[in-house]
């Protein structure tokens, strides 16, 4: 079994849309990371609707599911304008739950999953404030929405998707990757192995890119 080790604690920037299946895989790894490495993880907001503005090459159905998207990040918003970063942690936890273990996929075709019911009973399983599903609607929160969504995507490049994480460099200088996407979410030694390379890959000057074809999609267990 692996156990921490003594490295000096680091604070895991990590940047998620709810929907997005694969960002949702590696924040389950990122939980496990914490279980065998000085790592915190700090969620915050990126935006998909965002990031796929003006495009008019997207499949309807994709465009679809992103026109749905900015519901449940303003959501996200104003969890942590209100209540902070512990918060929207367990809001992202509840919502994303629900969407890709529990099935309620607002991307899969056909459907007639309600966003709000979606967003209000993410809310309840996590103990917060029902009424901050009024947020789905309030256009004002876009602005933020846009400011964290930058926050995490400029360091990175706009040609990438979630998840983004950023890591503080030994020169203090932040290294900022999309990714690991993985699956399923690797626990104990693996977890740890996979942090480490990822590091230490990440950390390399002039290092972009490890790519192999996906052959299956996410595996929620």
């Amino acid at each position: 079994m692996s156990t921490p080790t003594t490295e000096a604690p680091v604070i895991a920037d990590f940047w998620f849309d709810p929907l997005c299946p694969w960002a949702w895989m590696t924040s389950r790894w990122m939980l496990e990371v914490e279980k065998v490495r000085p790592v915190t993880t700090r969620f915050h907001v990126m935006s998909l609707s965002v990031l796929n503005e003006g495009r008019d090459d997207l499949p309807e159905q994709y465009r679809d599911g992103i026109a749905k998207g900015w519901g449940p990040v303003r959501v996200g918003i104003a969890v942590e304008q209100r209540l902070g970063s512990d918060a929207l942690r367990d809001y992202y936890t509840a919502i994303g739950t629900r969407i890709h273990p529990g099935g309620q996929n607002l991307f899969a075709e056909g459907t007639d999953v309600s966003v709000k019911d979606v967003i209000a009973s993410a809310l309840a399983d996590a103990g917060l404030p029902a009424d901050l599903v009024d947020a789905a609607d309030d256009t004002g929160l876009d602005e933020a929405v846009r400011k964290s969504h930058h926050e995490g995507m400029d360091p990175v490049g706009m040609d990438v998707g979630t998840p983004v994480i950023h890591v503080p460099g030994s020169d203090g200088k932040t290294i900022a990757f999309f990714g690991p996407v993985v699956t399923p979410a690797p626990k104990g030694e693996l977890a740890a192995q996979l942090w480490d390379g990822t590091l230490m890959v990440a950390g390399v000057p002039g290092f972009y890119e490890i790519k192999r074809t996906r052959t299956i999609g996410p595996i929620f267990d």
